[in-house]
């Protein structure tokens, strides 16, 4: 651990893929009651096209990716709105056409192929010190106005309509947690790389619910769950020379399998509440 530890990249590394797989963690919950799970993965596609157009224009991808990212998720909420789309028909067809815009780029640049390499599959050991603190702000952000909109965020979930009745701006808060979405998934993009990014905010709040009691348990259970998966990732990756992205996953997969298979034996017990 002194060895791992005494490297400034892999501090960086360990302080970034902390507060990113925690963020995408907590909001993740969220996303898994509301059966939002694949807006992650649509906003994930269009974002290689925001990547695409910063490097085409020589402009910062991450910055350029975010507005992109934002810009969908709204776009996602206003087709299933006004066109009156199923959610994952939106967000197929807008994350179809952020692919696409990505694609087109990709093939009139023809000479960003390397960096582009980057994003889709993360880079979270070349962070720099200035990309750790846009992490920092942005994650402090995102969980800043989950804790401040809490209570609206939890009604919001567990019941939209009834929420929708008792004069809470259901649209203000839907369109407050698309963009939380947008800024999360750009954020996981470091870390694991744009094909990965919807894992991290799947699987450890898919875990944490097989086994919590309530709410709050589950928020906490799927921030550890997230925790462990970078640190044990992050170190496996460092000296076993694996892939960072793929490795902090692959552990987040593994406690998920972990937890799914000890889940039955705690129902036969009795210990699971009814």
């Amino acid at each position: 651990m002194e060895n791992f530890l005494a490297y400034a990249f892999m501090q960086r590394a360990l302080l970034a893929g902390f507060l990113i797989s925690l963020t995408c963690a907590i909001l993740g919950v969220f996303l898994v009651l509301r059966r939002d799970a694949m807006i992650g993965h649509g906003l994930a596609h269009v974002t290689f096209g925001g990547v695409a157009l910063g490097l085409f224009l020589y402009l910062s991808p991450i910055l350029v990716a975010l507005g992109v990212a934002a810009v969908s998720a709204l776009g996602i909420l206003k087709l299933k709105e006004r066109a009156g789309l199923y959610g994952d028909t939106a967000i197929g067809i807008i994350s179809s056409l952020g692919m696409a815009l990505g694609i087109i780029l990709v093939s009139l640049a023809g000479s960003f192929n390397v960096d582009l390499f980057g994003y889709l599959f993360g880079n979270v050991l070349a962070i720099d010190p200035e990309e750790v603190w846009v992490a920092l702000v942005l994650a402090l952000v995102v969980l800043f106005t989950i804790a401040l909109f809490y209570q609206e965020f939890v009604y919001l979930t567990f019941d939209s309509e009834s929420a929708k009745v008792s004069g809470v701006k259901v649209r203000r808060l839907e369109s407050l947690m698309a963009m939380l979405t947008a800024v999360t998934v750009v954020l996981g993009m470091k870390v694991v790389g744009i094909l990965l990014v919807s894992a991290l905010l799947v699987i450890p709040a898919a875990a944490a619910l097989l086994w919590a009691r309530s709410f709050k348990e589950a928020l906490a259970v799927s921030a550890s769950l997230a925790g462990i998966s970078a640190l044990a990732g992050l170190i496996m990756a460092f000296y076993l020379d694996w892939p960072a992205s793929g490795t902090i996953v692959a552990v987040s997969g593994l406690l998920f399998l972990i937890l799914f298979q000890m889940r039955p034996y705690r129902k036969t017990t009795g210990e699971e509440p009814s």
